[in-house]
C-alpha cells in the first residue's frame, strides 16, 4: 500500500518516495511488508498498515530534515534518514513495536 503524503510523494515504509519522485530507502530500520503470500499473512499486512499511517502521522505533524548517503544494493534507491527533532524516525516506530532495528533486529512479524 502506498500513501500519498504530499503532491507527489507516496509513503511505504522504508522505501519513501519522495518530492521530485527521488525514492529513499531509509537506513536503520525496517518494517512488515504490506503483501499478500508473506511469512506473517494478515497480521504482518495490518502491522505494515500501521507503520505507514504512523509515519505518515509522524512526518504531517512534525518539521523533519532527510540525509541521504548514497546509492542502495538495488541502484534505484537513496539511503536516507529522516530525523524529527534530531532522532531518527525509525526509533519512533521501533520503540512503538511497528519496526525492527536492521539489518540485525528480529524480524517478529514472522
Amino acid at each position: 500500500m502506498l500513501i500519498r503524503l504530499y503532491p507527489n510523494w507516496e509513503l511505504e515504509p522504508p522505501t519513501v518516495p519522495a518530492r521530485f519522485r527521488q525514492n529513499l530507502r531509509l537506513q536503520s530500520y525496517d518494517t512488515p511488508e504490506p503483501h499478500d503470500g508473506i511469512c506473517g499473512g494478515g497480521a504482518e499486512i495490518a502491522l505494515a498498515n500501521r507503520a505507514s499511517a504512523r509515519l505518515l502521522q509522524l512526518l504531517n505533524t512534525n518539521p523533519f530534515t532527510v540525509e541521504t548517503f548514497g546509492i542502495d544494493g538495488t541502484g534505484e534507491r537513496t539511503l536516507a534518514t529522516i530525523r524529527i527533532a534530531g532522532r531518527d524516525v525509525g526509533d519512533f516506530l521501533i520503540e512503538e513495536g511497528l519496526a525492527r532495528r536492521w539489518p540485525d533486529g528480529e524480524e517478529f512479524w514472522c
